[in-house]
């Protein structure tokens, strides 16, 4: 179930893209609202080149989903208590490794976008010594039922905010990953995992078959 979730939340609401206009970082429920409304406008009227050409999903990511997440603090916080006496070096590969893990990822489940909708909760003032905030919203499947989903943002020194987690039906994707990866990570060590997930994002980008 959990798979179906995290399916549709980064094929729709992580397709974050400046499509047609500057998108204003400063407010986080407006950047997002933004954001995604001009991902499905891009995503919709592209997928006869997507279809021809699936790898076509990786220049996307990067160029509009990439700018607006914080790779680089996900991956510390997915890191967690194993950063304690780790190299810098090891940390600073596994980061990069990290990126490009999350670039592929988001380009494949991308070929699962079949023109959801997405319905915004009512917008919260931030204030404005706060680092931290989230946004809600509801991804519309019908005739599945709604999932409900909370971004996790951060906001930079420079005063613009990027995600770096996102929770789906009560699951966070950066917990859940920590669980997967930190085992590994104390019997392996760092570079272990890094060279997983370089193997990882190497992967070719696939339509999956829909036949039963």
């Amino acid at each position: 179930m959990f798979k179906r979730y995290f399916v549709l939340v980064l094929s729709l609401v992580l397709s974050w893209a400046v499509y047609s206009q500057e998108v204003d970082q400063t407010q986080p429920y407006s950047m997002m609202k933004q954001v995604a409304e001009q991902a499905f406008n891009r995503l919709k009227n592209e997928q006869p080149k997507i279809h021809q050409d699936p790898q076509y999903l990786r220049q996307i990511v990067e160029e509009e989903l990439m700018p607006y997440v914080n790779a680089k603090y996900a991956a510390l916080k997915l890191l967690g208590p194993n950063l304690r006496g780790a190299k810098h070096s090891d940390v600073e590969v596994f980061i990069k490794e990290f990126r490009e893990y999350l670039v592929t990822n988001y380009a494949q489940v991308l070929t699962q976008y079949t023109n959801q909708s997405l319905e915004f909760a009512p917008a919260t003032e931030v204030d404005a010594d706060r680092r931290i905030t989230s946004v809600k919203v509801n991804i519309v499947d019908a005739p599945r039922p709604d999932i409900h989903l909370e971004f996790k943002l951060r906001k930079e020194k420079n005063g613009e905010w990027r995600a770096y987690d996102m929770v789906a039906e009560g699951v966070s994707l950066l917990s859940s990953k920590q669980s997967e990866w930190s085992g590994k990570i104390r019997r392996d060590g760092i570079l272990a995992v890094a060279k997983d997930l370089q193997n990882l994002a190497n992967q070719p980008i696939h339509f999956e078959s829909k036949s039963k």
